[in-house]
């Protein structure tokens, strides 16, 4: 069993911020990459952040230079750091992680439960 579990989302005025984590756990044989989507009310899931086992980051541009992508792979762990925070971020935030679980062949996809970031103005 491969569980992802999200924690720090919450309510935050806009221009504040907030660090969002997701720690994978279970039989996992190695993790590839990772990412942060969001999808708001009445949207599309989006991709908002992604780093590679090697540490490359990748970014939407509706987000770029105020979220930062990290991860300890020792930890099993994704962090995203959200500053300048504004309404329109305002989304259920999901992690994912491309991984290799003990007893399977291929790596996939595995999705976390998401986690509420309300932005108010």
């Amino acid at each position: 069993q491969v569980q992802l579990v999200e924690s720090g989302g919450g309510l935050v005025q806009a221009g504040g911020s907030l660090r969002l984590s997701c720690a994978a756990s279970g039989s996992i044989s190695s993790i590839n990459a990772m990412g942060w989507y969001r999808q708001a009310p009445g949207k599309q899931r989006e991709l908002v952040a992604a780093i590679t086992l090697g540490g490359s980051t990748s970014y939407a541009d509706s987000v770029k230079d105020r979220f930062t992508i990290s991860r300890d792979n020792a930890k099993k762990t994704v962090y995203l750091q959200m500053n300048s925070l504004k309404p329109e971020d305002t989304a259920v935030y999901y992690c994912k992680a491309d991984l290799l679980a003990y007893g399977l062949r291929y790596s996939q996809g595995y999705w976390g439960q998401g986690t509420q970031v309300t932005v108010s103005s």
